[in-house]
């Protein structure tokens, strides 16, 4: 009894119950997506203010603003390096394992149609140089951060705001003191919300299953099988040895967030456990001055899974339509798939415009090839999500580790289950 009552066990009956019905009630399946949107909706409704409490509070009570300018650069460089390698990843297994030969595809035959919307968002995503990408991080009103969901955004203004606290001194006092209370009465506030994650995994699940079936991944089977190989070797065998090398296990981390994962992997959505996260691994022990920092802009700086299904898909797109690469070919994915990953959060139907984005950069591949991912994006979604996520928590360890910010013996209690959040 205690499993079902636990958060783990409904949501592995909700999503086993999803699957059930959508199998033999279809069309009430499908109905049900509203569930799995207003849930997600829910969350994302309160994760601007969250991230602005913590990012605030972490930069206010770290002291020194250079600790804070410290964490930041090492947390890109970081983002950069382990972002490489997914790349790289990505496009070593394509050539490994050639899941788009033998389908000798026209591209001239393929239906362009449903690709319009994705393409023009491309267009623009493709044409927006450094300037525009850094314009686009300022909100035109303090307000319109918070309004507009965009986390960059809410972490421009809350690096601000939290520079300025730090610098007044002791007159900032009860603004500081205010915001410790808002950020406990947000954080109750998403306990409530979280305890409707099994009601939210359900109806995603029902809708999954009852719209393309449950036999919906033969389709570009290889594509997809391959793709979950790929992000469980990434994650277990790339960052678990980085995280091993920071002194951690890569399995107990994941354990520790079994909760979140089996709400990203319900709902193919990770900002929707981001306050929930943030909050486990401040349990954990790391100071709120790495988390608030790292986390938010790892959602668009550290996609891993995401940067290791750019240049598989590329590269499956191109075997598929018989498209030979040179290896110029190559290098200029990796170099435009490393740039237009970055814009990737927020972006309507990212992963397919993102892709769109960087294939219209590179004319040997036809970009109407991506009328052969688009069927399977959402059960690629599932291993994207969940696999970003746990890139995001592993550089969270390791920037805390660089800079001391962690507490050792506290996260391995946590992580061994001594101690529970």
């Amino acid at each position: 009894m205690r499993f079902f009552k636990s958060l783990f066990g409904q949501i592995i009956v909700a999503m086993c119950a999803g699957i059930l019905l959508a199998v033999f009630y279809p069309d009430i399946g499908r109905s049900l997506k509203p569930l799995g949107d207003g849930f997600i909706k829910l969350i994302k409704m309160i994760v601007p203010m969250i991230v602005f409490c913590v990012v605030v509070q972490g930069i206010h009570g770290a002291g020194e603003l250079r600790k804070v300018g410290r964490v930041g650069l090492k947390a890109l460089i970081y983002f950069e390096v382990v972002t490489t390698i997914a790349l790289l990843l990505g496009i070593v297994l394509a050539y490994v394992f050639h899941p788009g030969a033998g389908m000798n595809i026209d591209a001239a035959t393929l239906d362009a149609s449903s690709l319009t919307s994705y393409v023009d968002n491309a267009e623009g995503v493709r044409k927006a140089g450094l300037a525009e990408f850094m314009l686009k991080l300022i909100p035109t009103t303090v307000v319109s951060a918070f309004t507009s969901g965009d986390v960059l955004q809410v972490l421009l203004f809350s690096v601000i705001f939290g520079c300025a606290l730090s610098m007044i001194g002791e007159k900032a006092q009860p603004v500081a003191t205010l915001i410790d209370g808002l950020a406990t009465a947000f954080f109750k506030c998403m306990s409530f919300i979280i305890k409707l994650a099994p009601v939210g995994v359900f109806g995603a699940i029902a809708f999954t299953v009852g719209k393309y079936g449950i036999g919906s991944l033969k389709q570009l089977a290889m594509l997809v099988l391959l793709f979950y190989g790929a992000v469980i070797v990434f994650v277990f065998v790339i960052l678990g040895a980085i995280l091993r090398a920071a002194g951690f296990n890569i399995f107990k981390l994941i354990g520790y967030l079994r909760e979140e994962l089996l709400i990203v992997l319900g709902t193919a959505s990770s900002d929707s456990v981001l306050p929930q996260v943030m909050r486990k691994l401040k349990f954990m022990g790391i100071k709120d001055s790495t988390v608030g920092l790292v986390i938010p802009t790892g959602y668009s700086f550290n996609l891993d899974a995401f940067s290791i299904y750019l240049t598989l898909a590329a590269v499956f797109i191109a075997q598929a339509t018989n498209t030979p690469l040179a290896m110029g070919d190559l290098l200029s994915i990796l170099a435009i798939a490393l740039i237009t990953s970055k814009g990737a959060h927020g972006v309507p139907g990212s992963a397919i415009v993102i892709l769109a984005a960087t294939l219209t950069a590179i004319p040997a591949i036809p970009v109407v090839g991506l009328v052969l991912v688009l069927s399977v994006d959402w059960f690629i979604g599932i291993a994207r999500a969940a696999g970003n996520l746990i890139g995001n928590c592993v550089a969270t360890v390791v920037v805390a580790v660089w800079e001391k910010d962690i507490d050792r013996e506290r996260a391995h209690s946590v992580l061994n289950g001594k101690e529970t959040a």
